[in-house]
């Protein structure tokens, strides 16, 4: 269940009130049922993956949610998995958590456990949204938004791409203002 946190500290928690803050920011964000099987669940509780284990977990995802990718025209898609064993965390928390762009949309279908983005209206007030489990959100592209993990500092998702560098940011410059904290 997403949750969005105004920067005059409203919180929103009701997905349609989410969905309609959103949108003239031309985010999307749905919700997904998720019917697992135990071996599914079993992987995703585990912090190492391997190949095959993240293969059968991808498999699992594109059978359920190929409408996404014709949705999205997405040409492939992959596995992210975070945790504070990562080597790549924080050089990855590092180069998304600054306001930027991309050239091409941001999908990202969270398995298991959290993330936040961070979003300006065009009056310039700042919003954190914290992405949980059967959460899918697509930013389009050139949308200016910033990206970290929560506390727990642990991520799974599934990633879906247009081309692997319209995923590079473009830094804007924005300044990250929280002035009332936030949900990071």
């Amino acid at each position: 269940m997403p949750i969005l946190l105004h920067s005059n500290g409203a919180i929103l928690t009701k997905l349609n009130d989410i969905v309609t803050e959103l949108s003239p920011l031309n985010v999307r964000l749905k919700q997904f049922d998720s019917e697992t099987s135990p071996l599914l669940c079993d992987l995703l509780s585990q912090d190492l993956l391997g190949e095959t284990a993240k293969q059968q977990i991808l498999e699992f995802y594109d059978s359920r949610f190929a409408f996404l990718k014709q949705e999205g025209e997405y040409s492939w898609s992959d596995l992210l998995t975070l945790h504070p064993g990562s080597a790549n965390l924080y050089p990855l928390m590092t180069t998304y958590s600054r306001y930027h762009t991309h050239s091409a949309p941001e999908a990202l279908h969270i398995l298991a456990g959290e993330a936040i983005f961070g979003f300006t209206q065009a009056d310039g007030t700042q919003l954190q949204l914290l992405v949980q489990p059967q959460d899918y959100i697509h930013i389009p592209a050139n949308t200016e938004h910033w990206f970290s993990l929560s506390v727990s500092l642990h991520l799974k998702a599934v990633r879906y791409f247009t081309t692997v560098e319209g995923w590079m940011p473009h830094y804007t410059g924005t300044v990250v203002n929280n002035p009332l904290g936030n949900l990071r």
